[in-house]
């Protein structure tokens, strides 16, 4: 059993001030927002309308009636000095030998056409399917793309390439190694690692382990301080009992405390806390965030702000439910969370899915989603405005 999960208030007022030009004083009008979201506890907004509360662009990457392969799932991006680079895995679908790593270069205000650039060929009668990208850019050397190969998530091993031309070519790829408390190293397992001061590199992993008629996910760390030539894992954080917890993003608090939000089986997304940077962390529990088992994406602002993208629903109710309702919410603490967009609500076969979510030195927020497994779609948002 879970532990009851903190709700939280059933209503949220909204303050709008009025101010017209030569006027001595405003008007303030606080509308009452009623709560409309699948928990009863939170009022989530009509989709975004682009142009219209911090929506700045989206696009697909590519378009549906031109796609380089039937499907496409699990996106990444990285800011680069030279653009925006993206990856995600595609092929014929999800498992299938023929899925690779595909990158797309933003130039000149348009995509490239992707390219493989990773694949599972082991050799000329065994190839395995790829998975879950995840481009990081550390403070000083060449750019790095994860990614796992293997046939499923419960037998798949860590991968790592690099480029020192902002993702136009890659070097040979390379396992990332071994360790005793998981087997093979993984890397970041869908989410981004962030870079502490003094250079070391926090990887948020996980791993999907079978016992007999169960699989537990367990979430864990993976730790370099040589830059990624070697790697340390800290955890598995949790047991797989009272949360079935994995693709967890770190959040950094002004305090210096860190804090992850992880994907979970139990309808929750899941929060864990540790206060000397990353080396032990608090009992996982339950936020007040919905969850479908779907992955989510979050950042810390420049400003100090928590920005969070995922889907804001169960699998369970009315449509739209799953992957088919997309949204941001955004927190001062990590603890108290208030919905402030809806990116996608209408439903579609296969939803839209494992979001990833950064921020530009500009100060602009970049997100990539999967659309529908048929392309990746690409959003930018301007935080001050939310």
């Amino acid at each position: 059993m879970i532990k009851p999960i903190k709700l939280a208030a059933f209503y949220f007022l909204i303050a709008a001030v009025s101010c017209k030009p030569g006027s001595e004083s405003s008007q303030e009008t606080t509308t009452l927002q009623e709560a409309n979201d699948v928990t009863g506890n939170f009022y989530l907004p009509p989709k975004v309308i682009p142009g219209e509360q911090g929506y700045v662009h989206g696009e697909l990457i590519y378009p549906l009636d031109n796609k380089p392969t039937p499907q496409v799932h699990a996106s990444t991006i990285v800011e680069t000095p030279s653009g925006m680079v993206a990856a995600f895995f595609a092929g014929t679908h999800e498992k299938h030998p023929d899925v690779g790593i595909r990158v797309s270069r933003l130039q000149n205000g348009v995509w490239s056409w992707p390219e493989e650039v990773a694949n599972g060929v082991e050799n000329d009668t065994l190839r395995y399917p790829c998975w879950n990208p995840v481009l990081f850019q550390p403070k000083e050397g060449p750019l790095l793309l994860f990614y796992k190969v293997g046939p499923s998530p419960r037998d798949w091993w860590g991968m790592v390439m690099t480029s020192s031309d902002d993702g136009e070519t890659w070097t040979r790829p390379e396992k990332i190694g071994e360790d005793p408390a998981i087997g093979h190293l993984l890397g970041p397992i869908k989410n981004k690692p962030i870079q502490l001061e003094d250079g070391t590199i926090l990887s948020p992993s996980s791993i999907e382990l079978e016992e007999g008629d169960e699989v537990k996910w367990m979430t864990h760390f993976e730790v370099s301080s040589d830059s990624g030539k070697t790697w340390q894992v800290i955890g598995p954080i949790n047991d797989g009992i009272a949360f079935d917890a994995i693709q967890a993003s770190i959040l950094e608090h002004d305090d210096g405390r860190l804090q992850i939000l992880c994907r979970t089986r139990q309808n929750v997304i899941s929060t864990s806390w540790s206060s000397d940077l990353g080396k032990t962390w608090s009992e996982m529990e339950a936020t007040s965030l919905p969850n479908p088992s779907s992955g989510t994406d979050a950042i810390t602002l420049h400003d100090g702000r928590h920005l969070l993208i995922y889907n804001h629903s169960t699998r369970e109710g009315e449509e739209p439910r799953g992957r088919n309702i997309l949204n941001l919410a955004v927190s001062t603490d990590g603890v108290d969370w208030q919905p402030v967009m809806t990116l996608e609500n209408e439903p579609i076969p296969a939803g839209y899915a494992y979001p990833a979510i950064i921020q530009t030195k500009d100060g602009l927020v970049h997100i990539t989603y999967t659309y529908n497994r048929e392309s990746v779609k690409y959003v930018v948002i301007d935080p001050v405005k939310l």
